[in-house]
């Protein structure tokens, strides 16, 4: 099973891409990007940093991502289990 992405990091997120398409933008000097403050591409880099290391971790995301995982493991651990045992019984 694929690993599924939480919505609340994917929205997280969007500062690191938004970041990224500023930056790649001013560097290629494209228009009014060319001109714009390093303060404004920075900027995005910072609030995800923000985001990341202060919001998530003392809303508890953090950990509730790795809980998350875990019990999706014993689920797949149990099924797995299950399965075998119906095999063997056969």
């Amino acid at each position: 099973m694929p690993p599924t992405l939480d919505p609340k990091a994917v929205s997280a997120m969007w500062f690191l891409w938004l970041g990224v398409a500023l930056l790649v933008l001013k560097l290629a000097g494209v228009s009014v990007f060319a001109d714009l403050s390093w303060w404004w591409v920075s900027a995005p880099f910072v609030l995800a940093l923000i985001w990341f290391e202060l919001f998530e971790k003392r809303l508890g995301l953090d950990k509730k991502k790795a809980f998350d995982e875990l019990e999706r493991a014993k689920q797949e651990r149990i099924k797995r289990a299950l399965e075998r045992d119906k095999r063997g019984r056969r």
